[in-house]
């Protein structure tokens, strides 16, 4: 024990020394070999659900499978049943062609084997794949000061910010290790110093950003650190509304992968800041001015991954991460809206909506919504579109997105919503 620098309790101690088994022990050294790594001093029980980024039977991940099967053997479970990032696969709704499904074949060949294990340490139930486990369909929503092992980073981002709650960008497994152990490191985001944001971000625009747009440009300049956002409120409206949640998620989601940002702050949106204001900035803080210039700058600095870039587009994927419910009924309204008046019947494009299963199964509740859905020729998945496009075969499709998360990882090309919908309308 003399080799540990954290302040451990006399249950961890225990742990430590293999007296509750030797399993227990190998998870809980490496959550404090972890923790130590980033100087954290003790640890802190977690509260609620985690959220584990791994959700793909990659046969590759071997020591994985190996981990699951000896937590499965000594029956060792998370102490709350837990929510996953999405599914990689849905032939029905997101089609491929033979080959395709060949290769997919072998690259999430262990699929079903690994959704049993993860049952098997304490999955919620087998709509519990998505990225966005906050939203209330879903239910793995903590709450302000809860303490949280995660480590998808769009989910992440959102529940630093928008909820007010804690969690580092943890390291996938690591995640799923705290949760059995109920103990997470305190380090990084989990500490007051830590929350601090080191830039001031004054938003200076003549209208609302695209989100998307927004979070590249905030995430690309302040990488990891944390922005303090000023002038958002003045289009969004002081506090928290669905639309402004639906922004903040999209917002978020590219800051994190754009960059790295786990945390941000808006004044007179997000809860720290309406609690504690710009005294959330440290004293040497740096300044980022975003105006509609610097907006325009970012959107052209993306590169064009396609071979040929003025080939037609083949399909769409909009939401990355995935959609709100209202985000749905937001999209079915203007779609139906474009194709009518561009005089068409259905889209032009394989056009897929990406949600969580939770989401979809309670919009599918609502039958003419559906239909009317259906009849544009719109197609509704849980996968993670990323998971899609890491095919080598499907990355070589001219495929467009309104996600700069998807754009980012993959060969996808990114467009404001307005672009998408004409694109996909034929609406000019």
């Amino acid at each position: 024990m003399d080799s540990y620098n954290m302040k451990l309790a006399p249950e961890e101690i225990e742990i430590l020394d293999g007296r509750r088994g030797e399993t227990l022990q190998k998870a809980l050294k490496s959550v404090v070999l972890y923790g130590e790594t980033f100087g954290a001093k003790r640890l802190l029980p977690i509260d609620g659900s985690i959220h584990l980024v791994t959700s793909f039977g990659i046969p590759m991940l071997t020591p994985v499978f190996d981990i699951m099967d000896e937590l499965i053997k000594e029956n060792l479970r998370t102490k709350e049943s837990f929510t996953v990032d999405p599914r990689p696969l849905d032939y029905e709704n997101v089609k491929c062609n033979p080959l395709q499904k060949v290769v997919f074949r072998i690259m999430y060949g262990k699929q079903e084997m690994y959704e049993k294990q993860l049952k098997g340490v304490g999955l919620k139930d087998d709509n519990a794949f998505t990225c966005t486990c906050y939203l209330p369909e879903v239910g793995n929503t903590p709450k302000k000061g809860d303490i949280l092992s995660w480590a998808e980073s769009s989910a992440v981002v959102f529940a630093n910010s928008v909820l007010g709650a804690r969690s580092n960008r943890n390291s996938g497994v690591i995640e799923l290790l705290c949760g059995i152990v109920g103990k997470v490191p305190e380090f990084g985001l989990l500490t007051d110093e830590g929350r601090k944001a080191k830039w001031l971000i004054q938003l200076k625009t003549s209208k609302l950003p695209n989100a998307q747009i927004l979070g590249s440009a905030i995430g690309m300049k302040v990488m990891e650190d944390v922005p303090y956002i000023v002038g958002l409120d003045k289009h969004l409206g002081k506090g928290i509304s669905d639309t402004t949640i639906n922004y903040l998620k999209d917002m978020g989601a590219a800051s994190a992968s754009n960059g790295a940002v786990g945390l941000y702050h808006v004044e007179n949106i997000t809860p720290e800041a309406i609690d504690l204001g710009e005294s959330l900035l440290v004293d040497d803080y740096k300044t980022y001015i975003i105006d509609d210039g610097e907006l325009n700058r970012i959107y052209d600095s993306y590169p064009i991954m396609w071979k040929n870039p003025s080939q037609t587009p083949k399909k769409c994927f909009i939401g990355c991460p995935h959609l709100s419910l209202s985000q749905i009924y937001d999209w079915v309204e203007r779609i139906e809206e474009a194709v009518k008046i561009s005089g068409k019947s259905k889209v032009l494009i394989d056009t897929i909506l990406s949600a969580s299963p939770d989401v979809i199964q309670e919009f599918k509740k609502d039958k003419l919504a559906l239909q009317r859905l259906n009849s544009m020729g719109v197609k509704l998945t849980y996968i993670c579109p990323l998971m899609y496009m890491n095919n080598p075969l499907c990355a070589k499709e001219p495929i467009i997105t309104n996600s700069n998360k998807l754009r980012t990882y993959t060969t996808a090309r990114f467009y404001t919503d307005e672009i998408i919908l004409s694109k996909i309308t034929g609406l000019k």
